[in-house]
């Protein structure tokens, strides 16, 4: 199971985040304070509903009950716990993507995310988290009634500020802590700004009292104890006072609870200096988390120097205003979702909003920029995950684009720039949303919609779409050709060789694929790309029975990605010349060759490259002499292709593995026996499946651990950096030796 990438615990309840991960429940879930009674009625509610919802006032703690309780609970669901955060969306359509994505589902067929949804939970037992799903109460309702009907072992639990109004649906109203449990939340949290500190004598009273003014609400708690720096409980509890009737907002009919929250957060916001209070505005541009180096860019200016802005920021740490996270980019940070709607209302009562949601949007331009070109580097494992931080944003800034019709050429060029994340990271259905969706206007600026065509022609081949390749790519060649853009040109005739590939029309996939080569050495293009279209020339060699004019392409290629560190497409020239050792009888490179492909595709999570080398695996291991393995590994194959596309593409020739591996088993075996070995392999899920061809060797990164580098900003130049690409051999040489 994995988070939605980016996506942090509730927006408006108490704490400390968690970073975002891509397997597994939080790791933060140390520091969750009281809810005792509540977090065992909920047990007792989930053991006899199928549908429990936390509802309450913002800041209550919804979000912390319900994960936390999830993880007290994860064991108990054999296919496990999925969290999706649905509180930054802005478009209903991406909030089944989200929920694929929380179950760490990836899919590269044509299937609606809807149908991929329904088909993994027909049959397995999950509890399914939804937070913050009130902006689309009525898309999140429908979609959980249908999964329930459909899925008879799911459970959802859902946190928000209102009912779903489901049938079967049974709430737990999250009523603001109680005496106890707000004394030990408040004491923890001013334990942490203030070492030492201890709830004794007057001193206990005064925060009881303190706690009671502020009706027992996590958050304002949390607001008032990150005071606790600066002032002591009775200054705290004064300055309240004075405050308490001022810092309603002006609003007496809404309900006490939200006055008081407001109050709250009023009154820690009069309390900030000018220069807190300013920065706290900029920072709601964000969605989700954010680093130090966006934050000193799009919030920095003549009235905040981006060199103070470091400063001001560990103020509002210190007033827990902004929440400090690590994740596998680095120390990023969040502001929580009420937080950044008072701190979004500051902003727009400046006249400053727009101006700031399009520094917002131009940095993660420039950082996708940035990101493509690093992609063809050693730094390739640090950008696929810096890029699934920053999807949030990155969603953001293209929404922000596709809002002036002046300004979509910028969303056409955003999710054009992010083919490396759809396609190199598993993320192939909601590329091909973005893509589609940016492309439905209709722009003068031909660079940047020619981009997103062939990106969504390269999708849709790996969907399996001919019908929307083919459109895609032709209009894309046509446009190229109109407007005498040779680069695209060159990427439409390439991928439509890779189309002709995958459909075994493998000599017209050579012709264009050299065609395609030699336009990318005329315009002087070498990235991953590039190489990638030399690996399908000499798999379209292999298929033609050419083994050494295959090899020695791939081979070629496997020294261009280690002169530049790139992983990604140096695995797919593993593969292939795996397929040639295979077909010389040597076996000891095959599998070594194979290992090393399939632990990084496994890294970069790109299924297609992972099935297509346990295909291959599965034969090599039957050959070997292991056919009741081979069985298994070819079952697990079997298991896999579905959220990938048809089995090998539908293709003979890549199919040709699969075949001959099936018949030499099933000839070894018995009919019984290799039926018992398949259905074994289909219970194993990918990760299972990698660990156990890996066993018995060391690849390195076998458990799709994060890459050594630690920090992200430490390889990669920000947005408005300078830093030249590394020269590569195509400026040594000029032009790639294709």
């Amino acid at each position: 199971m994995r988070r939605l990438p980016g996506r942090s615990p509730e927006p408006d309840d108490q704490g400390s985040g968690h970073a975002p991960c891509r397997s597994g429940l939080p790791a933060e879930l140390n520091t969750f304070v009281g809810r005792h009674d509540d977090l065992a009625a909920l047990e007792v509610l989930l053991e006899e509903n199928r549908l429990v919802t936390v509802v309450g006032v913002a800041g209550v703690g919804k979000t912390r009950c319900a994960v936390r309780l999830a993880s007290l609970l994860e064991k108990r669901y054999c296919h496990g716990v999925g969290v999706a955060d649905l509180a930054g969306l802005g478009d209903p359509d991406l909030l089944v993507h989200a929920v694929v994505d929380a179950l760490g589902l990836t899919d590269h067929t044509r299937r609606p995310p809807r149908t991929i949804l329904l088909e993994h939970l027909a049959d397995r037992e999950v509890l399914l988290v939804l937070d913050g799903y009130e902006q689309h109460v009525e898309a999140c309702a429908d979609l959980v009634q249908e999964l329930l009907r459909r899925a008879p072992r799911l459970r959802v639990l859902a946190a928000g500020r209102l009912p779903l109004w489901v049938d079967g649906e049974r709430l737990h109203p999250l009523a603001p802590m109680g005496d106890e449990d707000a004394l030990e939340l408040f004491a923890a949290r001013a334990g942490a700004v203030r070492p030492g500190f201890a709830l004794t004598g007057a001193v206990r009273e005064t925060v009881r009292e303190l706690c009671r003014r502020l009706d027992g609400i996590p958050l304002a708690l949390e607001l008032a104890a990150g005071r606790m720096r600066a002032l002591a409980p009775e200054q705290i509890l004064q300055r309240l006072d004075d405050r308490f009737g001022l810092l309603t907002g002006g609003n007496r009919s809404a309900p006490p609870r939200h006055q008081t929250l407001r109050t709250a957060i009023g009154w820690s916001h009069e309390l900030c200096a000018p220069a807190e209070r300013l920065l706290w505005a900029r920072l709601s541009v964000f969605a989700g988390q954010f680093d130090l180096e966006a934050a000193e860019y799009i919030c920095g200016g003549p009235d905040l120097p981006a060199d103070t802005v470091l400063d001001v920021l560990d103020a509002l740490l210190a007033q827990s205003v902004v929440l400090r996270e690590d994740s596998p980019a680095g120390t990023r940070y969040r502001l929580l979702d009420t937080i950044r709607e008072y701190g979004s209302q500051w902003l727009s009562a400046t006249g400053d909003a727009e101006r700031l949601r399009r520094r917002h949007r131009d940095w993660f331009l420039g950082l996708a920029t940035w990101c493509e070109l690093d992609w063809f580097s050693p730094r390739q494992e640090v950008v696929a995950v810096r890029v699934e931080c920053e999807l949030p944003n990155l969603r953001r800034a293209m929404e922000c684009s596709m809002e002036s019709s002046d300004e979509v050429h910028l969303a056409q060029y955003l999710a054009g720039t992010l083919w490396y994340f759809w396609v190199g990271c598993g993320r192939l259905a909601e590329g091909r949303y973005w893509l589609e969706h940016v492309l439905d206007e209709e722009t003068t600026h031909d660079p940047s919609r020619l981009k997103a065509q062939w990106v969504l022609g390269y999708v849709a081949v790996l969907q399996g779409d001919a019908v929307g390749a083919i459109s895609a790519l032709q209009e894309c060649r046509e446009g190229a050709e109109q407007s005498g853009d040779d680069a695209a040109a060159a990427y439409a005739v390439h991928r439509t060789g890779c189309l002709a590939l995958v459909t075994d029309d493998v000599v017209r996939a050579e012709e264009l694929l050299r065609d395609a080569l030699a336009r990318y050495r005329e315009v002087g293009e070498l990235n991953s790309n590039v190489l990638m279209a030399q690996v399908e020339l000499g798999m379209s060699r292999v298929f033609q029975g050419d083994l050494e004019g295959a090899a020695a392409n791939c081979r070629e290629v496997e020294e261009i990605c280690d002169d530049h560190g790139e992983r990604w497409v140096r695995a797919y020239a593993l593969y292939v010349l795996a397929f040639v050792a295979l077909r010389q009888d040597r076996t000891g490179p095959c599998r070594r060759m194979l290992l090393e492909a399939l632990a990084t595709g496994h890294r970069f999570h790109d299924p297609l490259g992972g099935v297509l080398c346990l295909e291959l695996l599965a034969l090599l291991t039957v050959v070997e002499g292991d056919a009741t393995e081979a069985a298994v590994l070819q079952g697990a194959a079997s298991a896999i292709w579905p959220s990938v596309g048809v089995p090998v593409f539908g293709s003979v020739h890549y199919g040709a593995p699969r075949a001959e591996c099936a018949e030499r088993a099933r000839a070894e075996l018995g009919e019984a026996a290799y039926g018992a070995a398949l259905r074994a392999g289909t219970l194993l899920d990918l990760d299972t499946v990698v660990r156990r061809a890996l066993a018995d060797g060391n690849p390195g990164h076998a458990d799709g651990s994060p890459p050594p580098e630690g920090h992200f900003s430490a390889g990669l130049p920000t947005p408005g950096g300078t830093r030249r690409p590394a020269a590569s051999r195509m400026t040594e040489r000029g032009g790639p030796e294709l």
